[in-house]
């Protein structure tokens, strides 16, 4: 594919397209085209994208360089081609499909939510909207019944994208946007960061409003961003943070510097099953962080493992809450074998056992934040293995164990109501995460140690 263009972002990243596009070096136009020309040479492939809107991102772009033209400066995302997760209400685009062919409830409306609404007073372009897989509720990425997006991480065999933001994980990686919109409530935009990666930031819950937005758990939905770089996660949440909370967002800088940092190594649970080459990978980290001055103590985190009594429950159950018995039932047949059983588990559900459990995580909340108080982040490597083959998901029973498996080290985090990120390791062959968590509402301060992390592993081999 000698035409193909290349990815005009990959080079200077967010900040370097917003000198250049203010400088009147570039426009929004031309990256959009770019963009749009490389959907169109390998989406046919990669399946990233559930619907395309490349009338309407080319009008926005036009639209975006008059106004910098013409003075009107709407911020550092201003012009930039964006892809969306495909659960969200956008205008002019097909209602969220959520990766099933089921007829689902009307429950979202026609109107854009809050969030959709500052990535357009951002200016950014939307591209598309990026597949998503059936109901939020896989982990893995694959979902029979609209298709499972291609990791590009492996061109030769069908590996796994990782989901359920798996398009928008595909899209980042694949060049195929300048940054994409996730969702994740047990790992969903981690778990494709760590797989294809790039990229993943999971925001507090609760931080980003998520009304417009398709619900798989509200007590644990949040809003992410799969991005290039942990330089442009924070940018892109500065800016977004900024529109969303207007003058009581102060970005203030945290001072996060590797030689003042204290992170914390759980000993327990996060380390189970991991395998031996990307433990190794994340203790080669570790040590490397050592020598740079960062402090890293053992810790144990006795709640981690309650996620795997929470999850088979609450979210089979909010799913059906919203689906209705009946209407699952109905329906089930045209979902993927695997989701259909998790959300039939649901009917089996007991409402005092919810409660029980949802009292249980509340206090396991309280008693983490007093766990990280001292630490400025908890790391862990983001996923125990390397993302698997399709072929090895074809069989309901395997793919449910394997996808389990997969939210082993990510659904902690929404379970204790953390933010945290995943950052790709610079490894050969596939790729490999590595997990941040920090204290609710550290979002900024998270990413700032990424950064730090960040610059300090491009010396690392």
């Amino acid at each position: 594919m000698n035409d193909l263009p290349l990815d005009p972002f990959s080079e200077s990243g967010l900040e370097g397209f917003a000198k250049n596009f203010r400088a009147g070096k570039i426009t929004s136009e031309a990256v959009t085209q770019a963009y749009i020309e490389r959907i169109k040479k390998l989406d046919p492939k990669l399946g990233a994208y559930e619907t395309v809107a490349f009338d309407d991102a080319l009008a926005t772009a036009r639209a975006m360089d008059i106004l910098i033209q013409s003075g009107t400066d709407l911020g550092p995302l201003m012009g930039v081609p964006i892809a969306i997760k495909d659960v969200f209400v956008i205008a002019k685009m097909p209602g969220p499909k959520v990766g099933t062919r089921m007829k689902m409830p009307d429950i979202l409306g026609s109107d854009e939510g809050t969030f959709i609404q500052a990535l357009r007073k951002a200016g950014c372009v939307f591209l598309g909207q990026a597949k998503a897989v059936e109901l939020c509720l896989g982990i893995t990425g694959h979902s029979a019944p609209l298709g499972t997006p291609w990791n590009p991480s492996d061109m030769e065999n069908h590996r796994a994208p990782g989901g359920s933001s798996s398009g928008s994980g595909v899209a980042m990686s694949a060049g195929l946007c300048a940054f994409a919109i996730g969702t994740d409530s047990g790992g969903s935009v981690r778990v494709p960061a760590a797989f294809n990666g790039v990229f993943g930031l999971k925001t507090t819950a609760g931080l980003w409003p998520v009304d417009g937005a398709f619900p798989l758990e509200p007590r644990v939905d949040s809003i992410g961003l799969l991005t290039r770089s942990a330089k442009d996660a924070l940018l892109a949440f500065n800016t977004i943070s900024s529109i969303l909370f207007g003058y009581t967002f102060k970005p203030r800088r945290s001072g996060a510097r590797l030689n003042r940092l204290c992170l914390g190594v759980p000993e327990n649970h996060f380390s189970d099953n991991v395998n031996p080459e990307i433990d190794l990978a994340f203790r080669r980290v570790n040590q490397h962080l050592a020598s740079e001055g960062c402090l890293l103590e053992s810790v144990t985190v006795p709640e981690a493992p309650e996620r795997a009594g929470y999850f088979p429950i609450s979210m089979p159950a909010a799913l059906l809450s919203v689906l209705g018995k009946d209407n699952f039932l109905a329906q089930k047949q045209l979902m993927d074998p695997v989701i259909a059983q998790r959300v039939e588990s649901g009917l089996e559900s007991r409402a005092y056992e919810f409660l029980a459990l949802e009292d249980k995580r509340t206090k396991s909340r309280e008693s983490v934040a007093e766990q990280l108080s001292g630490f400025d982040a908890w790391v862990s490597p983001t996923t125990t293995d390397f993302p698997p083959l399709v072929s090895d998901l074809d069989d309901p029973q395997q793919g449910l164990r394997l996808a389990l498996g997969m939210t082993q080290n990510t659904q902690p985090a929404n379970y204790l109501g953390l933010c945290a990120i995943s950052m790709p390791l610079p490894v050969e062959g596939l790729p490999i995460g590595y997990q941040l968590m920090g204290s609710p509402n550290s979002d900024q301060k998270l990413l700032e140690i990424a950064v730090e992390i960040e610059a300090s592993l491009k010396q690392f081999v």
